[in-house]
């Protein structure tokens, strides 16, 4: 009998110790799976270059090493595929997606096109930190942030709720710069296209997202960028900020409170409901890919400039957004009702 006893404990020993009961069950979860990466954007577009490189490499840092595909559910600024992602996609972590970085300030403002909590997302990372920038392109106008007090600028637009129409039109009407706005792009690389037939003369955009397009854009002065949207001058812009062109506290808090969308950078999310540990996993495969050599270089080679923000401080910066002063909150939806 005791023999019978010890060989059962060393039986159940074995089992204990074989690969089936050590299984990872995230790896087990993404082995042979194929996750999807959804853009808001078209594709060719800025966002969708970016989600295209991430994805080519991203799956090697996953345990179980899953595959992607990108879908692109281009829309109304990203807010479709926002909304889609939100409230119709698995919430099993086998969905990432790009988010408009402006959500959680369009949500406070008022957009009822919005129909989530942004808290409510997981919010996994961005590959870069963000500049804002407004441009005219050479032989505007307009060449100056001080001339669009009195000349008028053609600005185009990207669709409601994105920055490229967002920001001209805070700024007509907080501090009474002359943008005037055309919409119907649907994209900023629509826009930088349209400047260059002739149809408009302005964008605000992302630095980098002009800089990726057009290398050579501010060195040769095609374009002239007006001014920069954060508290510090953008290296190598010699730009003046926005808040050189403030006249009281108010309207600082006002232009802040839009800006904290750019400390979300370039928000990648997956969906509300995923287990920690699948989240947990795909922050830290995010960041892995981050500092990976192979990533880098095709990412130097594509023209990307890579800063990484973690998703922790991503779901950080949303909650304490989401938690401005109601006052300043209103001031901005009144602008840009």
């Amino acid at each position: 009998m005791k023999k019978r006893a010890i060989a059962a404990l060393g039986f159940l020993a074995a089992i204990s110790a074989s690969p089936v009961a050590q299984a990872d069950p995230v790896e087990d979860f993404y082995k042979g799976r194929q996750i999807k990466a959804i853009v808001g954007n078209p594709a060719g577009s800025d966002y969708d270059n970016w989600m295209r490189l991430m994805t080519r490499h991203w799956g090697r840092f996953i345990p179980g090493k899953p595959t992607f595909i990108v879908v692109n559910m281009p829309g109304a600024g990203q807010i479709i595929a926002a909304n889609h992602v939100a409230n119709l996609a698995d919430r099993d972590g086998s969905v990432v997606a790009f988010t408009e970085r402006a959500i959680p300030y369009l949500v406070l403002t008022g957009d009822k096109n919005i129909r989530f909590d942004p808290r409510d997302l997981n919010w996994i990372g961005s590959p870069e930190l963000t500049n804002r920038t407004c441009v005219a392109i050479k032989g505007a106008p307009v060449q100056t942030a001080e001339e669009l007090f009195e000349k008028e600028l053609i600005v185009g637009g990207a669709g409601a709720g994105t920055s490229v129409t967002n920001t001209p039109i805070l700024l007509s009407r907080l501090l009474g710069m002359k943008f005037k706005l055309i919409e119907g792009y649907g994209s900023a690389d629509a826009v930088i296209l349209a400047m260059e037939r002739g149809e408009v003369q302005g964008i605000c955009q992302t630095v980098g997202g002009i800089s990726r397009g057009h290398p050579d854009a501010f060195s040769s002065g095609k374009f002239k960028p007006l001014f920069t949207m954060e508290h510090e001058p953008v290296p190598g812009l010699n730009a003046p900020i926005i808040y050189k062109f403030t006249k009281n506290e108010e309207q600082n808090q006002v232009i802040s409170f839009y800006n904290s969308s750019l400390e979300l950078g370039r928000p990648v999310v997956t969906t509300p409901g995923v287990p920690a540990e699948r989240v947990e996993a795909l922050r830290r495969s995010f960041d892995a890919m981050m500092v990976d050599k192979e990533f880098l270089d095709e990412a130097k080679r594509l023209g990307f400039d890579i800063t990484l923000r973690k998703g922790e401080h991503l779901q950080q910066v949303v909650h304490e957004l989401m938690n401005t002063k109601p006052e300043i909150i209103k001031r901005a939806a009144d602008l840009m009702r």
